[in-house]
C-alpha cells in the first residue's frame, strides 16, 4: 500500500494545464435538511432494443428489475458531515492490479488517470482549501486479500470513497464490503453485467458494460453484415465467462445462435487448436473477448491457417499489443469502444496532452476513464460534503457527465449506457464511429448514397450566403465572420410555423450555398427540406439517425463542434468546388479535408 497525498503548493506547476472547474466546497451545516435524490425510473434496463429483450416475441414480463433507482433507507446520510478543520487531507482509496498481476499495464494506466486528477483537484484547491490523498491498494486478485485491503481503507485509512477495481471478482467483494461499510464505489474499468445487478445502491460505473457491448456487437454482426454462423473465442477467466453471456442471449434472441464457444487460458501463447475447430465449424466470423496481446496473435495464426472470417472483439482487443502481434494481419478488425479516442475536440486533445507530458505514456480507456470516473466522485464529494451517505446520494442523482472522453449518461442504476462506438481497422489504424445497438429504422450501405438528380446551378455570385438554423441563430450569426460570405440566422426557438417558413424562404434563396443546423430539432427540420430543394447541410449533432435516412445532402459532425467551424466546413468546401450547391455536396461526401481537420465518408459521418 502506498500513500499518495497530493499538496496544493508542491503542484503549483499543474495550474495552467488543470481543467477550469474547480471542485465545489460545501458549507458544513448548509442545507441541514437533506433528502436523497429523486427516484427514477428507466423502461426497458440498459435501453435494450425490442428484439434484443427476453422472450418479447412471445410475451410481456409481468415485473421487470432494475428499471428503477435502487432504494438506500439507511442513516447515512443523516450522520454529522465531518469537521473539514480538524482534518489534514481528504481521503480517497484505490483498488487495481498494480503490481505483481497480469493486468498490471491496465492497473498502473488507471492509477495515472485518477491520480492525474487528483492532483489537477488539489491545484484547484482540493475540498475546503485540504487536498486530496489517494490511497492506493493492490489488487491481488484473491479474494481474501482484496477484502482485507478493502477493509483496511474503510476502518483504518477512513477513506470517502473508492475507485476501483479492473477484476469482476475483486469489485463484488468491495460491493459487498460497501454494503457493510457503507462507502461509495465508483467503476471505471469493470465491465461485468452482474455489477448493477445486485442492487447494492453503492455503486456508479462510469463504463458501459458488456451487455451493452455484447448487444451492440449482435447487431452489427447480425442486422448490419448479415452474418448468421458466429463463433466465440474468450480467455477462461471471469473477465472471458461473464463477457460473452450477453452476446449469446442476443444471438439467440435473433434467431442465429452461436455456433461454438473455444476458450484458452489467459497464459497462451498458441490458438490453432481452438482456431482449427472454429474453421472446420464452417463459420461466418469469429468475436474475441480477449485482451490485446492474445487478440494480435490469434490474427496473426488465422492468417497463417489460411482462414479469412472477419473478426470483432470486445474493447479490451485495442492496445499497442494488438498491432505489434499481429501487424498488417490486423486489417478488417471490429471492435466496439467506449469512446472515440481519435476525436479532435480541445478538451480531449489538451488531457492527452497533460497526461503524456506526467507520464511518458499514451492514454488509452483505462487512463482516461480513470480520470473520468474520479473527477465524477471529486465532483460529488465537494457537493455532498464529508459524508458517505450524501456522497452515494450525489453519485445516484448523477444523470449526465461531461467527461474528457466526451458524455456519460447513466442510468438509474447509477450506470453509464451512452451508445458506444464501432471501431474498424483500415489501412492500419483504428477509426472510429457512433453506433446504436437499436435496430435502425433505415440502413445506408457502405458506400452511403447519392445525389442522382439534374445538375444544379451555381449561386448567385454577388455574395454568397451560409444559412444557421437553430436556437438563437439571429444573434450567433451576427457574431460569425465568414470572408466572401454572408451568414444569415433564422431562430428555431419561437412557433414552428414561423420557423419553417422563413427556413423554406432561405432554402430557395438562389444565393444560399448551404446550411448549419446547431441542434438535432433545427437539423431534422432543415434536413426534409434540404432533400426537397438540393441544399447541403452540416448538422451539429450527436443523433446518428440523421445520416441513417437516404439523404445524401446531411453531413453531421459531434456537437462539441463550434459554430464557427461547421460555418468553415461550408465555406473551404465552397472554397475548393466553387459556389454551386451539388459540386459542394459532392466533395464533402468525398472524404476530402474541409475546414482544416474535418472529413466526411459518402453517409455524411465524419471520417
Amino acid at each position: 500500500m502506498r500513500d499518495l497525498v497530493f499538496a496544493v503548493a508542491a503542484l503549483a506547476l499543474w495550474f495552467g494545464a488543470a481543467r477550469a472547474q474547480t471542485v465545489p466546497c460545501r458549507v458544513p451545516g448548509a442545507n441541514a435538511v437533506v433528502a436523497p435524490p429523486p427516484s427514477r425510473t428507466l423502461e426497458p434496463y440498459a435501453n435494450t432494443p425490442e428484439d434484443l429483450r427476453p422472450f418479447s416475441r412471445f410475451t410481456k414480463p409481468y415485473y421487470e428489475n432494475y428499471t428503477k433507482s435502487p432504494e438506500y433507507n439507511g442513516t447515512a446520510r443523516d450522520l454529522p458531515e465531518a469537521d473539514i478543520a480538524k482534518l489534514d487531507e481528504v481521503a480517497i482509496a484505490f483498488l487495481g492490479p498494480i503490481a505483481q498481476h497480469k493486468d498490471e499495464a491496465l492497473g498502473q494506466a488507471m492509477l495515472h488517470g485518477a491520480e492525474m486528477a487528483v492532483k489537477e483537484a488539489n491545484v484547484r484547491g482540493g475540498y475546503c482549501g485540504k487536498p486530496f490523498a489517494l490511497k492506493v491498494h493492490n489488487d491481488a486478485a484473491t479474494w481474501g486479500a482484496s477484502s482485507n485491503e478493502i477493509v483496511r481503507m474503510v476502518y483504518d485509512e477512513k477513506v470517502w470513497a473508492m475507485l476501483g477495481s479492473i477484476s469482476g471478482d475483486s469489485t463484488h467483494i468491495a460491493l459487498r464490503v460497501s454494503l457493510r461499510a457503507e462507502l461509495p464505489i465508483v467503476n471505471s474499468a469493470s465491465t461485468d453485467p452482474t455489477i448493477p445487478e445486485t442492487i447494492i445502491p453503492w455503486s456508479l460505473t462510469a463504463i458501459q458494460d458488456d451487455r451493452v457491448q455484447g448487444y451492440t456487437l449482435a447487431r452489427r454482426i447480425y442486422t448490419d453484415l448479415g452474418l448468421k454462423r458466429i463463433a466465440l473465442l474468450r480467455v477462461n477467466e471471469r473477465y472471458g465467462r461473464f463477457g460473452v453471456i450477453k452476446f449469446r442471449d442476443a444471438s439467440r434472441r435473433l434467431g442465429h445462435p452461436v455456433v461454438i464457444e473455444q476458450k484458452f487460458a489467459p497464459s497462451d501463447q498458441s490458438f490453432t487448436r481452438q482456431l482449427a475447430v472454429i474453421n472446420d465449424s464452417r463459420v461466418d466470423g469469429i468475436v474475441l473477448w480477449a485482451d490485446a496481446g492474445a487478440a494480435g496473435t490469434i490474427l496473426k495464426q488465422m492468417h497463417e491457417m489460411g482462414m479469412k472470417q472477419p473478426v470483432f472483439g470486445s474493447f479490451r482487443v485495442v492496445g499497442d499489443d494488438l498491432f505489434r502481434n499481429a501487424g498488417a494481419f490486423a486489417e478488417g478488425l471490429e471492435v466496439v469502444y467506449p469512446f472515440d479516442p481519435n476525436r479532435d475536440h480541445a478538451v480531449w486533445t489538451g488531457f492527452q496532452k497533460r497526461f503524456e507530458t506526467a507520464y511518458h505514456a499514451k492514454v488509452d480507456a483505462f487512463s482516461a476513464l480513470g480520470f473520468d470516473t474520479m473527477n465524477v466522485l471529486l465532483g460529488a464529494i465537494g457537493r455532498a460534503g464529508l459524508n458517505r451517505g450524501r456522497i452515494r446520494d450525489e453519485l445516484y442523482g448523477l444523470e449526465r457527465y461531461p467527461g474528457v472522453t466526451g458524455e456519460m449518461i447513466f442510468d438509474p442504476n447509477a450506470k453509464n449506457s451512452a451508445p458506444m462506438y464501432l471501431g474498424k481497422v483500415k489501412d492500419g489504424k483504428l477509426t472510429y464511429r457512433r453506433y446504436s445497438m437499436e435496430k435502425p429504422y433505415a440502413t445506408v450501405g457502405e458506400n452511403g448514397v447519392r445525389y442522382a438528380g439534374p445538375p444544379l446551378p451555381d449561386a448567385v455570385r454577388k455574395e454568397p450566403k451560409i444559412g444557421i438554423f437553430g436556437p438563437g441563430a439571429e444573434a450567433q450569426a451576427a457574431k460569425l465572420d465568414a470572408p466572401g460570405h454572408r451568414v444569415a440566422g433564422i431562430n428555431s426557438d419561437v412557433p414552428w410555423g414561423k420557423a419553417s417558413t422563413e427556413l423554406v424562404k432561405m432554402v430557395y434563396d438562389p444565393s444560399v450555398i448551404g446550411l448549419v443546423a446547431t441542434d438535432r430539432q433545427a437539423a431534422h427540420l432543415a434536413m426534409q427540406l434540404a432533400v426537397k430543394n438540393f441544399v447541403p447541410v452540416i448538422a451539429v449533432s450527436a443523433d446518428r439517425t440523421l445520416t441513417s435516412t437516404n439523404v445524401p445532402w446531411i453531413f453531421r459532425v459531434s456537437p462539441e463542434t463550434s459554430l464557427a467551424e461547421a460555418v468553415g466546413c461550408l465555406t473551404d468546401a465552397a472554397r475548393q468546388a466553387g459556389w454551386n450547391r451539388g459540386r459542394i455536396r459532392e466533395l464533402l461526401a468525398s472524404g476530402a479535408r474541409v475546414g482544416g481537420r474535418y472529413a466526411f465518408d459518402a453517409t455524411g459521418e465524419m471520417k
